[in-house]
């Protein structure tokens, strides 16, 4: 098969691999073309009712205004959660003679826009469902928004809607996934009311391949059920597509299940656990006005929150997977990484891994805090729980003892020596081009016609980490889509710190080398992001070439 088809089978199931030790980490990280609306730069959280409720009568108008009080009154909305969103069984079974929706009489005598505003009240945002075809996905036949998108859009936003789930059910009249999602992506766009966009298509269609400019979030797969063995399959399925979701738009493995009574509160522990390493919207599926105080402390804890929420916005990838024990690693804006080590068996078991595995590997002790327990620890390298059966723990790692940094005068970054590697095609190479799949399989660095001894090779979209620790001034770099892939590909290329994007071009496969440098004075980390264009370009292996730090 040919290069582009090689790069869509290989996207989500890229792997981690270990290079050498000490001072450097790479993590995928977002590409620049997401969905240009300005949301969800974090993963939405909220509530959705269908989980707990389906269809039944309790769905209405009184339960989603007592909702919003919960969120604030138990503390939800001071977490995060800031979303109230109902789903189908909303509106009446048919238009009305203008050919618009209609609230449910019943269950919304006073209208949707009425609700809309209890909950702005509340200091808390909206969301109403849809469904992309001639119908919802209730049997009862709701009707759904094909040919009506922009005639529904305008009535959401007028009821003053800020979140749209939009189902797959119903007759799609011979069009495809992409096609409809897109048609209701430019009416919302068009309406002029910021509207966060959850497709949910199941991963029918391979949404992650064409979703990031499409919608905020798209469903990987089917709809989850308030069971272990649901949850599961949905996590070994979402995990995978590490490489895929991005600012702005998220991989959804679907809403969570916590607090509906068909797992544990271990198993729900876990749940909340991996869909937060995963970056997953974190949509609370079960009733609160009926959940238990154990149920409130899962959902409302803080510093698990914080992995979903990172601004980094890099899901975590799976760095082991051995008999059905997982360990998942993420890294992190501040320079900490979050290691969760699950146990899928019914019995208890070690999990353990490395700093250096989990992309620490440049200083001489770490700090641990178990963010179930709130147990603090140091180690020298090792990362390892006895985790129960169905169990997942969790720490955050951070750098406490002496950490490496380059020498000074001025070093060639292929130089100093990697811990980790992920992208979506192959490894980050040193001295060499991306190459294919297979670490080291690259070419001399050429860009233009020419050739560069030093520097690294890269495929949007990766994020390299370097540790300076304060010690430098200066960053410089030629940058450019390497010739090995001809005049095709474009990227932007990006240096990022703690102060936020220092610098960036866009480069083309038809261009020349381009010089880019930033002031990285002061700064602990740099972080050199090549992120694909919105161009679809497919080739798109680039260089730093001749990259070099300059240091006290």
């Amino acid at each position: 098969m040919n290069h582009a088809m090689k790069r869509r089978t290989a996207l989500g199931s890229a792997v981690l691999g270990l290079l050498t030790t000490l001072t450097w980490s790479v993590a995928t990280a977002p590409p620049a073309a997401a969905l240009d609306n300005g949301l969800s730069q974090t993963p939405a959280m909220g509530f959705n009712n269908w989980n707990s409720t389906h269809c039944r009568a309790e769905f209405n108008d009184q339960m989603i205004r007592g909702i919003a009080d919960l969120f604030v009154s138990r503390g939800l909305k001071d977490a995060g959660y800031n979303y109230v969103n109902i789903d189908d069984c909303w509106a009446e079974t048919s238009r009305d003679s203008a050919g618009n929706l209609v609230p449910n009489r019943t269950r919304f005598p006073n209208g949707i826009k009425a609700v809309a505003d209890y909950v702005h009240g509340k200091g808390l945002k909206f969301g109403l469902y849809s469904s992309a075809g001639t119908m919802t996905c209730n049997e009862l036949g709701f009707p759904g928004g094909i040919g009506h998108e922009r005639q529904d859009a305008n009535l959401f936003a007028s009821w003053g809607v800020d979140y749209l789930k939009y189902d797959n059910c119903g007759d799609h009249l011979g069009q495809g996934g992409q096609q409809r999602y897109t048609a209701m992506r430019d009416a919302l766009l068009a309406t002029g009311r910021p509207i966060l966009y959850s497709i949910c298509e199941w991963g029918s269609e391979s949404p992650w391949d064409w979703a990031q400019t499409v919608g905020n979030s798209w469903r990987t797969t089917g709809d989850i059920e308030d069971n272990y063995g649901s949850m599961l399959n949905i996590f070994k399925s979402n995990v995978t597509r590490s490489t895929d979701s991005q600012r702005g738009a998220w991989n959804d493995p679907d809403m969570l299940e916590v607090g509906n009574g068909g797992m544990t509160d271990a198993e729900y522990r876990s749940h909340f656990t991996l869909w937060s390493m995963m970056n997953a919207p974190l949509l609370i599926g079960a009733d609160l006005r009926t959940a238990s105080a154990a149920t409130y402390s899962i959902l409302t804890n803080r510093d698990v929150i914080a992995l979903d929420q990172d601004s980094l916005g890099v899901q975590a990838a799976e760095i082991g997977n051995t008999n059905g024990l997982h360990v998942l690693v993420k890294p992190l804006d501040n320079g900490d990484t979050a290691v969760a080590l699950f146990n899928e068996t019914g019995s208890t078991a070690t999990i353990g891994t490395t700093a250096a595995a989990a992309g620490l590997g440049n200083a001489t002790s770490y700090r641990l805090t178990d963010l179930w327990s709130k147990a603090v620890s140091t180690t020298s390298g090792t990362i390892s729980a006895s985790v129960p059966a169905h169990a997942t723990v969790v720490y955050r790692v951070a750098r406490t003892g002496t950490a490496t940094t380059p020498p000074a005068g001025t070093t060639q970054v292929s130089a100093l020596p990697a811990s980790l590697a992920s992208g979506a095609w192959g490894p980050v190479e040193k001295d060499r081009s991306n190459g294919e799949k297979a670490g080291g399989d690259g070419r001399t660095l050429t860009i233009g016609g020419t050739t560069y001894a030093r520097g690294i090779g890269v495929h949007a979209r990766s994020e390299v980490r370097y540790y300076l620790g304060g010690k430098c001034t200066g960053f410089q770099a030629w940058v450019g889509v390497d010739d090995e892939v001809g005049d095709n590909g474009s990227a932007s290329m990006e240096v990022w710190a703690g102060a936020g994007q220092l610098a960036a071009t866009t480069v083309r496969g038809t261009e020349g080398a381009k010089r880019i440098t930033a002031d990285v004075t002061g700064e602990q980390y740099v972080k050199l992001a090549a992120m694909p264009t919105a161009d679809g370009a497919r080739f798109d292996h680039v260089d730093w070439a001749d990259a070099t730090v300059t240091c006290t």
